[in-house]
This record gives C-alpha cells, sequence and structure tokens, in this order.
C-alpha cells in the first residue's frame, strides 16, 4: 500500500483535491497519460495507475466546449482512478476539479515538466513496490562495493565493521538490513529507521557513528554486491585455500557473489574485506587471478 501523502512529500505535489482515500493498492509501478481516454478510447485503460495530465492532454480539454468536456471527464472518472497529477504547473479546468472532487479522487499539480515527473514518478514507485526481505548482518560501503557481513551472533561482525569505519569507509547498517530488489538483477540494502547509524559493540554497548565519526562514516543505502559470511573454525576444519569456483547466495532472485571466511586468532578481517572489495572489482573489469593462475600452470606444463 502506498500512502497519498507519502506520494505527495516524496514527489513535491500541490494538493488541488483532497479525497478520504488516503491509501492506493497499486500493483505495478508506472503511470498513464491518458489522452487515448479523452478521445474516447477505453479498451486497454489502465486506470489503476496515477494519471498524469500534459501539456498535450490540457490542450485538448481545453479546446473542448463545456459541455463537451464535461462528459468526457465523467466517464473519466467513472473509474476507479488513485490520482492525478497536472504537471508544468498548469490551471486545470474548474469541470475537472468539480468532477474529482465528485468522485473522491485525489488531484496534485506539479512545477516539473512532464517527462521529468514521470521519471520521478516511476523512480519512486519503483521504490516502493519493489520486493523486500530482512537480513541479519551489517552492511558496509567498502571502495564502492556493497559488503554485507553475515555469521553467527557473536562472531565479530560489528567489530569488523568498527575497524573498517576507522579506516574511511561508510556504514549502511547493522544487525537489521532491509534488502529490496530495485531491478531484475539489483538490491539496494538500507537500515530501518529507528536504528540508523547505530552499532551494538559487545561490552560497550550501542553507538551512533555519525555522531562519533561524522557524515563521512554513513550511508543512506548502499548496493549489494558481495556476502561474507564469518565462520568460527579452527585449523582441522576443511578450507577451499584457491576458491576455484564462485560461491552465490540467492536474494529474492537475484545470485549475489559470496565467500566464506574463517575466524581465528591473528587474522586482520578489516584488510581481509577489504582485499574482497578490491578483488570483486577487478573481477568486473575482466581480471580474475585464479584465471591467470590456471593459464600459467597450463603454460609451464606445455613447456614440460
Amino acid at each position: 500500500m502506498i500512502l497519498a501523502s507519502d506520494f505527495q512529500n516524496e514527489l513535491k505535489l500541490e494538493c488541488l483535491v483532497s479525497s478520504p482515500n488516503g491509501q492506493w493498492d497499486l500493483k505495478i509501478p508506472d503511470i498513464n497519460r491518458p489522452g487515448m481516454q479523452f478521445c474516447g478510447f477505453y479498451e486497454y485503460f489502465a486506470f489503476e495507475r496515477p494519471q498524469v495530465i500534459g501539456k498535450t492532454e490540457l490542450a485538448y480539454l481545453e479546446k473542448q466546449s463545456r459541455e463537451d468536456r464535461r462528459r468526457i471527464l465523467e466517464k473519466y472518472f467513472s473509474y476507479h482512478i488513485p490520482c492525478v497529477i497536472i504537471c508544468r504547473n498548469m490551471v486545470p479546468p474548474p469541470e475537472l476539479l468539480e468532477l474529482a472532487e465528485k468522485h473522491q479522487i485525489f488531484v496534485y499539480r506539479s512545477v516539473f515538466v512532464t517527462s521529468k515527473f514521470i521519471v520521478s514518478a516511476i523512480h519512486y514507485l519503483n521504490r516502493c513496490l519493489a520486493p523486500r526481505i530482512t537480513r541479519h548482518g551489517v552492511l558496509l560501503d567498502v571502495y564502492g562495493i556493497g559488503v554485507l557481513l553475515t555469521g553467527k551472533s557473536g562472531v565479530g561482525k560489528s567489530e569488523a565493521a568498527l575497524e573498517l569505519i576507522k579506516r574511511g569507509h561508510q556504514l549502511v547498517a547493522d544487525d537489521v538490513v532491509d534488502i529490496c530488489k530495485i531491478s531484475d538483477d539489483r538490491l539496494i540494502g538500507t537500515c530501518p529507521k529507528n536504528l540508523r547509524h547505530l552499532m551494538e559493540i559487545r561490552g560497550i554497548g550501542v553507538i551512533d557513528v555519525l555522531a562519533m565519526f561524522g557524515i563521512g562514516a554513513v550511508a543512506a543505502s548502499k548496493s549489494l554486491d558481495l556476502i561474507m559470511e564469518l565462520v568460527i573454525c579452527d585449523e582441522t576444519s576443511p578450507r577451499d585455500r584457491i576458491a576455484l569456483e564462485d560461491d552465490t547466495v540467492d536474494i529474492l532472485g537475484v545470485s549475489v557473489p559470496s565467500l566464506t571466511i574463517p575466524i581465528m586468532p591473528g587474522r586482520n578481517l578489516a584488510i581481509i574485506v577489504e582485499v574482497a572489495a578490491r578483488n570483486l572489482s577487478l573481477r568486473r573489469t575482466g581480471f580474475s587471478a585464479v584465471q591467470e593462475l590456471q593459464l600459467a600452470f597450463t603454460a609451464s606444463t606445455k613447456e614440460e
């Protein structure tokens, strides 16, 4: 559900006609321009979407006689429309406002040109209607890579994150990470509002990262690019030292690269996370150290 008040505030709209229906059950993050409907074509009318009236649609309405304009708008507002947005700060005809109020449909006005408003509205609806899931962990921005540290409680995720923050990286969320799917292959992680900028450090308690380290130490959101699971192990635990195969974790239908990092005394987790982030950046450019090793091994075998 999308609240009409949130829609108005986020897109900086002026409310011309209000309605008691303050919630919209939108299914698709898209809008409709009703030019074809004003011309009488209703066979494929996407009435369940927000309706955007630009210069072309308003000019067509103003060209009609008062009787024809009322007839057009009577049929148009007979559908269960969530809202109508008038762009370019234009003044709608009085019949539009009158019939919208009669049918209890929101009418807003935007100062933006139609194309710019449509882009902003679709972006906002995409974020609101995106599939969501909550994961336990710590999300950081490390060299531009969104790294999610996971593992059992007490394994050292927050302590590693704190060291990374001291090294100049940014905290997005600690303990609870809200993840939403904004496209077929992209996930965005954010922090719940009541936990934003806060971290729990065992033995110290809760700290405010923003107040302690400044605005440069936090970020509101970040793409989820890499998952690093911290696992306590000993010398007898089996380990894949070369990692010939890439591991991934499926989240909301998106495959995210994954690493399992053994936790042992003497390991500097902050440096390991930094190296993992840089290595992922290199692999995105087409460079792979494992492939280079395999090529070198193959070449040496042929020479022998």
